[in-house]
């Protein structure tokens, strides 16, 4: 079985590579295929602008879950966790998912009203209710670390 510490390693370097490839999606790939595709397709031109900014919001609030992340990792490391200061990483997740999720809502409105076929409302449906479950598992999840805080907390008193 893998120890700790090299899962800690492991998810460090998938996290910084998952970073890197981010910000090339962020700067370079999604601006350039919004251009091409308001080259190509004149009549959908107007939604170059828009769909950059949205998905560029989605890319920042992964990076946001990713630097929280690292943080996380580094109290598991030092053994600080269970503390308050992990809350506020916790939560820090928690509101960059509720972000995207509400953005992915007016998205999948947007669609839904304008669509001519049911397949991309759809796709956004599943990714709506699977962005919704990661969020409430991350809700759930908080509240769980916020018992074993206290609980900690308690047993050190008690020490």
């Amino acid at each position: 079985m893998v120890t700790e510490h090299r899962a800690v390693a492991a998810l460090r370097v998938f996290l910084v590579l998952l970073f890197g490839i981010l910000v090339l999606f962020q700067t370079l790939s999604l601006p350039g295929q919004f251009a091409h595709m308001a080259k190509e397709s004149p009549q959908d031109a107007y939604l170059r602008w828009p769909l950059t900014a949205i998905t560029v919001f989605w890319v920042l609030c992964v990076q946001v879950v990713i630097v929280a992340t690292w943080k996380l990792l580094s109290m598991v490391k030092n053994d600080r966790i269970f503390s308050q200061p992990a809350l506020a990483w916790v939560d820090a997740i928690v509101w960059a998912i509720a972000a995207a999720w509400v953005v992915l809502l007016g998205v999948f409105l947007w669609v839904g009203i304008n669509a001519d076929d049911p397949g991309a409302p759809l796709v956004l449906l599943l990714l709506l209710i699977g962005v919704a479950v990661i969020g409430l598992l991350m809700v759930v999840m908080r509240a769980l670390l916020r018992q074993a805080t206290t609980l900690r907390t308690d047993m050190e008193a008690v020490i």
